[in-house]
């Protein structure tokens, strides 16, 4: 019998993906990361988000699930690898201009990485990782390689999240929800006496904006320009970390002749850049660091699916390789609101290629 930790959250996806496990007979032991280092005095507001008080929540709706599936839990503290790793990458990419997407960075580098280790140092023996992600897997014999695929449901698919997984960490992972819709998910739920869990929310976003002052530096709030794509001063921003690439609402400026969105974001002159919708296409992107999932890597121009976002629409365009790990990308048609310190992950079909962050 082949033992596998279950990276529990204390939803219906992680929950569902222990049952079905040991259904197909692994031994199942459940593991919960713990991060959230009661950050005062901001734990009285924060209430969204996966870094926040709700951790408690999570918690104790994972132990609940494994004493119905009557399996093993554990906790694993993760406090001071997610606030050297995730932590410090989402600061210093707000405070130089850049949209960071912590969600990538710890599933490579927490989940699958310091998550793992974690357990492993507390003794414990087993053969396999799985998580509740919507993806699939497969192994490539003519590239010897292990490929991520899209999940079978689109609406949930998750491979997005997964750009900067390498091979060791995609062989020992099983996604027992890749071929599964979320309607059988929850089905699933109902009929394992899991029904409990439809009524949790989903995963929220990273970070509660209302803890950002307890986060940045005093300098992350220095007020500024809002400036026109011509230079124009139009009005004064109350930090550029409280801005994105595409935003409209709360900009903090008004009797415009249209609407105004952010189209660029200037950290080392501390100018917030507006302009209409039209001047936030771009036909082209340049993508560095790359990591190449299912492939080697280019030799030549392909052509791909490139999404910039999780809720983007993968775009139909051509990869061109440069030097230094860096891709070029050349859009058929223009894409809104290309944003630096995003992830830039490419597709052909269901294949996960790879993926690079947003320059």
């Amino acid at each position: 019998m082949n033992k596998v930790v279950v990276a529990l959250s204390g939803g219906i996806d992680s929950a569902v993906s222990a049952l079905l496990l040991k259904e197909q007979g692994y031994e199942v032991v459940g593991a919960t990361m713990s991060f959230w280092d009661n950050l005062a005095p901001a734990s009285k507001w924060c209430l969204e988000g996966c870094y926040g008080p709700q951790e408690e929540k999570n918690i104790s709706s994972a132990k609940r699930i494994c004493s119905i599936l009557n399996i093993e839990h554990m906790v694993i503290d993760l406090r001071n690898e997610f606030k050297d790793i995730v932590l410090t990458y989402f600061i210093s990419n707000y405070m130089t201009g850049k949209t960071p997407n912590p969600c990538v960075i710890c599933n490579a580098q927490i989940k699958f990485n310091a998550f793992y280790e974690g357990i492993k140092k507390q003794g414990l023996i087993f053969d396999f990782f799985a998580t509740g992600h919507y993806v699939r897997k497969s192994y490539n014999n003519d590239l010897q390689r292990w490929q991520i695929l899209k999940g079978k449901d689109s609406l949930k698919d998750q491979s997005y999240f997964l750009c900067l997984l390498n091979q060791g960490q995609i062989s020992k992972t099983l996604f027992p929800l890749g071929e599964k819709t979320k309607e059988e998910i929850k089905q699933i739920a109902l009929d394992n006496g899991l029904g409990f869990l439809k009524e949790r929310e989903e995963s929220q976003d990273f970070i509660d904006a209302s803890v950002y002052p307890y986060l940045f530096p005093d300098e992350a709030f220095i007020p500024g320009d809002i400036v026109d794509i011509n230079g124009k001063v139009i009005g004064q921003h109350q930090g550029l970390v409280n801005y994105t690439i595409g935003q409209r609402k709360h900009i903090g400026i008004s009797g415009m002749s249209e609407p105004y969105y952010v189209v660029g974001i200037d950290a080392e002159h501390n100018r917030l850049i507006v302009g209409t919708q039209d001047e936030l296409y771009r036909d082209s992107l340049m993508a560095r660091d790359i990591n190449w999932v299912s492939i080697y890597g280019l030799k030549e121009e392909i052509r791909a699916e490139t999404k910039i976002r999780l809720a983007h629409n993968a775009a139909l365009g051509t990869l061109k390789p440069l030097s230094d790990n860096r891709v070029e990308v050349l859009f058929d048609e223009p894409q809104l609101s290309v944003t630096p310190g995003q992830f830039a992950v490419f597709y052909q079909s269901d294949l996960l290629l790879g993926g690079g962050v947003i320059e």
